[in-house]
């Protein structure tokens, strides 16, 4: 993001809650869940955990169209990851932004992630449902509130994708399952080498595409 502030651009960076950095996260949990933060509140989507990291986005993006150095109608999101799944859920559940950048999304078709990723985050949820077998269904229906692709046909504005076909954390077919629920303007850019990662040329592709979007050319 420090590269965008060089350039001239307001940028809002946002903490996860209770990931790593300052911001605590102050949601009760009915039971415990598997360690790391995908099954925290899981047997009910109102106390998910990623209920209320879907809120703080959207609520940042608020503070941020309300200040006074901010034009409120040149708006646009950016995440890899993580940050990719929250750009794609922030695109659907709000109106503002006029350009998302989810860069090789996670939060995207749980049922399919949890079934085929080796690697990363998805994991948590097969290790809970082995303690669990039981709530199988009920986990699915949870996770089915907070998937992107469920979400994807809510998106009004461009949205432009990066996907790395080698990626064993956020498997591409799990991308493209977001990727074709969105009606809106849309762009895939895939990397058939790369892994969990994003190649130096597709952060010029979203430079480009933010000063033209965002300034109106």
């Amino acid at each position: 993001m420090i590269s965008y502030a060089a350039q001239g651009f307001c940028v809002l960076s946002l903490d996860c809650r209770g990931q790593n950095g300052q911001s605590q996260d102050g949601a009760v949990y009915p039971e415990g869940h598997h360690a790391g933060w995908m099954t925290a509140g899981i047997p009910d989507p109102r106390t998910y955990y990623y209920r209320y990291v879907y809120a703080d986005c959207v609520r940042a993006l608020e503070v941020l169209a309300h200040r006074e150095e901010v034009d409120a109608s040149r708006l646009a999101l950016s995440g890899g990851s993580q940050g990719g799944g929250l750009t794609l859920a922030v695109a659907a559940l709000s109106r503002r932004p006029i350009l998302a950048q989810p860069d090789i999304p996670f939060l995207c078709d749980f049922r399919r992630s949890i079934m085929i990723t080796p690697n990363g985050p998805y994991p948590e949820i097969a290790g809970f449902l082995r303690a669990f077998p039981d709530q199988y269904e009920q986990v699915i229906r949870t996770l089915s509130y907070f998937d992107c692709m469920n979400l994807a046909p809510w998106i009004t504005c461009k949205t432009v994708f990066s996907n790395g076909l080698w990626d064993d954390i956020c498997a591409p077919s799990t991308i493209y399952a977001a990727y074709n629920h969105i009606t809106a303007e849309k762009q895939m850019e895939a990397y058939p080498f790369h892994k969990h990662e994003i190649p130096y040329e597709h952060h010029e592709l979203k430079f480009r595409m933010l000063m033209e979007v965002l300034s109106g050319g």
